[in-house]
């Protein structure tokens, strides 16, 4: 019989969990789950050797473990650092995680245009969330912004370079997906860009999966492009007969057409199942899926207020303190006397 592996014990804002040797602290906050969880904006469970990029995840351990109960010195990646047995994290309940994080996202944002109007990736964007929560009014650079002209790096992909933060992803994504890789990241430091080899296109099977793992809008599909705000939009589960991946994706439609078609996330927005580009690009005409329902986007943005139904056990605020709010029987009621009303007129 093989020896049960001994978990480790760690506390994230005073809450408890247990988990393998080896799982980050990024994952073990994942598994307390809530407002503990810190944000990623390059880490990517589904792809190997992503995160500790960005720094958006940045936590304060307080002890280090039982062994050694001495706290780190410095604020870790939380996607990068290792769990020990009996380590304590903070992450909401510590001033200087919470400050760090205010800094990054001002550092995030010393190049990436406000252009949220005109971004299709305005409502759905980590950056536009972490700017709303951590933001600044105005930038302290006394620089000019970096400034690239889009640029189509594929038939039906937009690049706009001015909204890239380097997180790598659509990298790791091409390098892990598919068999060719024809785009990465061009240079060092300041100068760093993402671009395609000799004005190579990318066109591989599985290529626009770079879309859907981009955090912001600097990767963006040419066929849905302004055709509709995303909180405008209704995403329904739906499935199809593929021969090349699994078949089951995300419609985003506007009454009986398809804007576009993405791959399903989980709720910290990775992808579960990776979609081919004939599903993505090509079957744009509901009668080739099969619906399931409404999806819930489990989100704090602006998709997640575009609900189907009314939530139960829902109260209303009413601007007039006498105003009664109807409920489905009163509905009924006033129905019926509004029809008996007619009738006797």
């Amino acid at each position: 019989m093989s020896e049960e592996i001994k978990k480790f014990k760690i506390t994230i804002d005073g809450q408890t969990t247990e988990v393998l040797p080896g799982t980050s602290i990024l994952e073990a906050a994942r598994q307390i789950g809530g407002k503990s969880v810190p944000p990623a904006m390059c880490y990517y469970k589904p792809l190997e050797t992503s995160g500790g990029r960005c720094r958006t995840c940045l936590v304060e351990v307080s002890k280090g473990s039982d062994a050694d109960s001495r706290p780190m010195p410095k604020l870790v990646a939380s996607c990068r650092t290792g769990v020990m047995d009996g380590m304590e994290v903070k992450n909401l309940t510590s001033e200087k995680t919470q400050e760090a994080r205010k800094a990054v996202t001002e550092f995030l944002l010393i190049n990436h245009p406000l252009d949220c109007p005109v971004c299709d990736q305005a409502g759905e964007c980590h950056l536009q969330d972490l700017g709303y929560e951590h933001g600044v009014e105005g930038t302290r650079t006394e620089f000019e912004r970096r400034t690239f002209e889009p640029e189509d790096i594929g038939p039906n992909i937009k690049l706009h370079m001015n909204r890239c933060i380097l997180c790598a992803r659509c990298v790791l994504a091409a390098n892990q997906l598919t068999e060719t890789r024809e785009h990465g990241i061009l240079f060092r430091g300041e100068v760093a860009e993402i671009s395609t080899y000799l004005n190579k296109a990318l066109d591989n099977d599985f290529i626009g999966n770079v879309i859907d793992v981009c955090p912001v809008g600097a990767l963006t599909d040419r066929t849905s492009r302004f055709a509709s705000r995303v909180w405008f939009t209704k995403p329904m589960n739906a499935t199809c007969k593929c021969e090349k991946c699994s078949g089951k994706a995300v419609l985003w439609m506007k009454g009986d057409e398809i804007i576009r078609v993405t791959a399903r996330k989980d709720q910290y927005d990775e992808i579960v199942d990776w979609i081919c580009n004939e599903c993505r690009w090509e079957r744009k005409d509901i009668k080739l899926w099969d619906i399931e329902g409404p999806r819930h986007i489990d989100r704090h943005s602006v998709i997640s207020l575009n609900h189907y139904e009314k939530p139960k056990n829902m109260v209303s605020l009413l601007d007039n303190p006498d105003a009664k709010e109807l409920n489905e029987k009163d509905d009924e009621i006033s129905d019926n006397q509004t029809d008996n009303n007619f009738k006797l007129m």
